[in-house]
């Protein structure tokens, strides 16, 4: 693949990514304050501080690359989740949870082919990073899948693909690349030592 149509493609997934997140992040806001197990709650929560913290991440890296946040997108996003957090409040306790593994499934594989476009384009700082985010992802569908599975109702539907094991999200790229990651971490710990109300200018 052409170096530049990678970068190009590389900017556009993030800029995807970096406003999905804030879009997931405001509705697991809604989601978690409208369930009653404390367990339940906590774990929510926690799912909505990693979106969080994968926003500022995916921000950072747009900077790098010289790249700005879609504007459009930002204001979708932000009404999409806001809008989907009121509807956690009406639609029971199964749906949001179906819904929000149905995304997080999705999330895996878009950060995944992140950090392909990241290895095309020579930005090999930011694989490392990519694929620690998928994983995140890949245990975010794990808790909801989990619990959809945990509904006598949900038992009975057909749900989203089972992403492939989690350790396949390294050892594929290592077989694809033929070489061994050994990426710097320098972007995700970063922004992993902020705070809960840090980057509160980009939410």
């Amino acid at each position: 693949m052409v170096p530049d149509d990678s970068r190009d493609k590389l900017i556009v997934l993030l800029q995807l990514a970096y406003s999905g997140e804030r879009a997931a992040a405001y509705a697991y806001r809604g989601h978690w304050h409208s369930v009653n197990d404390r367990d339940e709650r906590d774990s929510i929560r926690g799912v909505e501080e990693d979106e969080w913290r994968h926003r500022e991440l995916v921000g950072e890296m747009l900077g790098g690359l010289g790249a700005a946040p879609n504007r459009r997108r930002e204001v979708r996003a932000t009404i999409i989740g806001r809008t989907l957090g009121l509807l956690c409040h009406v639609s029971g306790w199964l749906l949001p949870m179906y819904g929000a593994g149905k995304l997080e499934s999705r999330n895996v594989k878009e950060y995944e082919t992140a950090a392909r476009y990241a290895r095309d384009c020579g930005c090999v700082n930011l694989i490392d990073c990519l694929l620690e985010m998928a994983e995140v992802e890949w245990d975010h569908e794990l808790y909801f899948r989990s619990r959809v599975l945990s509904h006598r109702l949900g038992r009975r539907l057909s749900l989203w693909p089972s992403p492939p094991p989690r350790e396949t999200i390294r050892s594929s790229y290592e077989s694809e690349s033929g070489e061994s990651l050994q990426g710097s971490r320098e972007i995700c710990m970063s922004a992993q030592q902020l705070g809960p109300d840090s980057g509160a200018a980009s939410r």
